[in-house]
């Protein structure tokens, strides 16, 4: 898997919630780049354990020996929540609203337009909210034009949306992308007739 890094540990844990041993296991990486357009590059986050374990603490009172608990930090796990996967979205309508809002300046306000072009030169809009916060303290009033055109550019895309459709679609990338690795792999016997060696 490109750009994942293993750790296993092993952590005995007395009564006292003292760590007894320690045993370490080798770390395993494989190499790949993985990059996001709006997480930043893989280069400027610390990388951490895949799998680690932590110790489940009890309450003192119960004289019970502590436990180990082995977490698994893997993507794709989503039991839970969508909240990156939200955040993401939010992003991403942010950065279409900055878009939608240059045009609507560069054609109406051009000293406006200047300004703001100059602002999202410096401020990259690809956290949101971070952006949307020193938009506020700058120009208010350009601010709260980009939320309304993000909440309006959202509602827009909730109507068309088509979950189904969608769906189908990465299903049929999926496929797509396997049948063509599987023809990568794939060695097809050659129709070379001479295949016996004349001596």
């Amino acid at each position: 898997m490109a750009g994942v890094q293993m750790m296993l540990a092993a952590v005995n844990v007395g009564a006292e919630g003292s760590m007894a041993g320690l045993r370490k296991r080798p770390v395993v990486a494989s190499s790949g780049l993985s990059t996001s357009m709006f997480a930043g590059d893989w280069r400027r986050r610390p990388r951490r354990p895949s799998c680690s374990v932590r110790v489940l603490r009890q309450c003192r009172s119960s004289r019970s020996r502590g436990g180990l608990g082995i977490v698994c930090n893997l993507g794709g796990q989503y039991e839970d929540s969508f909240e990156d996967v939200q955040l993401q979205l939010m992003n991403y309508f942010t950065y279409k609203a900055v878009r939608t809002v240059l045009t609507q300046l560069y054609e109406m306000n051009p000293p406006s337009y200047r300004w703001f072009y100059n602002f999202v030169a410096v401020n990259k809009p690809t956290d949101g909210k971070l952006f949307l916060r020193a938009l506020g303290k700058e120009r208010q009033e350009l601010a709260e034009r980009v939320m309304i055109t993000r909440l309006h550019l959202y509602g827009k895309w909730i109507k068309k949306c088509d979950h189904a459709k969608m769906y189908e679609k990465i299903s049929n990338e999926n496929l797509t992308l396997m049948r063509e690795r599987l023809m990568e792999t794939v060695i097809f016997p050659t129709d070379d007739t001479n295949t016996e060696k004349i001596g």
